[in-house]
């Protein structure tokens, strides 16, 4: 029987409790043996706790521990499924996906909009469909939700209260798991698997938006390694000098100090051009 390595952070799949009440952590492997027996007939399933928190919490610090100790076990799996809260799940997903180069199995995120424990719980089905992904899915970083595969680095969470929460805006799904479940190859292994453990979080998101004062992200930049501009459409941000809001200045010091500056949108489709409009320039 295939080995699949189950490592779970946290989340609300594995918590106890129900509207109106807080939920809360519970003993996850307990419920996931008395309400997802047929893992088991899947594949020879090693539980391990790496964590039990609400994915709010998680940070970068936790995502290197995490990616260690992939290295260090997936070698004895078949695949590996990570359990994981849905706030973050995209974050980690894709951070891991630059962490764990050239994985030598599925490594697949999934969690749910409800606990394991209850009567209409999602958890159950991503649960089964994340451990089969594990095992016929492409040898990468990947989102298993709402019976679709997800490239991890290419996803986003888009509801809070429906099952179907991640959607990949500008990738193709990589798998489909109906009636019957259907894979895409996935990316081709390009060298050696090897761990990229070290992460820098001195990296800054600006959105931008009407009325934005640049006074306030020109003083972070003595405080930023990277900085991140989620500009309009397709890479616009505000350059007038006469109307007093222009980010020109910003870019300009951020070269000076050496800080690389990325530009992406706030829309969820397409992608940037900065040589589509005059002022992106």
């Amino acid at each position: 029987m295939p080995r699949v390595l189950l490592l779970h952070t946290g989340g609300t799949l594995g918590m106890a409790g129900g509207r109106p009440s807080a939920l809360r952590p519970a003993a996850f492997f307990k419920t996931l043996r008395k309400r997802a027996p047929e893992l088991f007939q899947l594949a020879d399933i090693e539980l391990e706790l790496f964590s039990n928190l609400d994915s709010s919490e998680m940070q970068p610090e936790l995502w290197s521990r995490m990616a260690s100790h992939l290295h260090r076990r997936l070698a004895d799996f078949d695949g590996a499924v990570v359990t994981h809260g849905t706030d973050t799940l995209a974050f980690t997903a894709s951070a891991l996906s630059f962490m764990l180069r050239n994985p030598p199995c599925p490594v697949v995120l999934t969690g749910s909009q409800r606990p394991l424990g209850e009567i209409r719980s999602d958890a159950r089905l991503n649960l089964i469909d994340a451990v089969l992904s594990a095992l016929q899915g492409p040898r990468e970083v990947t989102i298993c939700f709402d019976s679709h595969l997800y490239r991890g680095n290419r996803t986003r969470k888009v509801k809070v209260a429906e099952y179907d929460a991640f959607e990949s805006p500008n990738f193709p799904v990589l798998g489909t798991l109906g009636v019957d479940a259907t894979f895409e190859k996935g990316l081709a292994p390009r060298g050696p698997f090897r761990l990229h453990e070290k992460l820098d979080p001195r990296v800054f998101l600006l959105k931008v938006y009407p009325g934005l004062d640049p006074a306030l992200p020109l003083q972070l930049l003595p405080h930023v390694k990277g900085l991140v501009v989620e500009a309009y459409g397709a890479g616009n941000v505000p350059v007038a000098p006469e109307l007093g809001r222009s980010l020109l200045p910003l870019f300009v010091q951020a070269r000076e100090r050496g800080i690389p500056v990325l530009v992406v949108s706030q829309a969820y489709r397409n992608g940037v051009d900065l040589t589509l409009y005059a002022v992106s320039y």
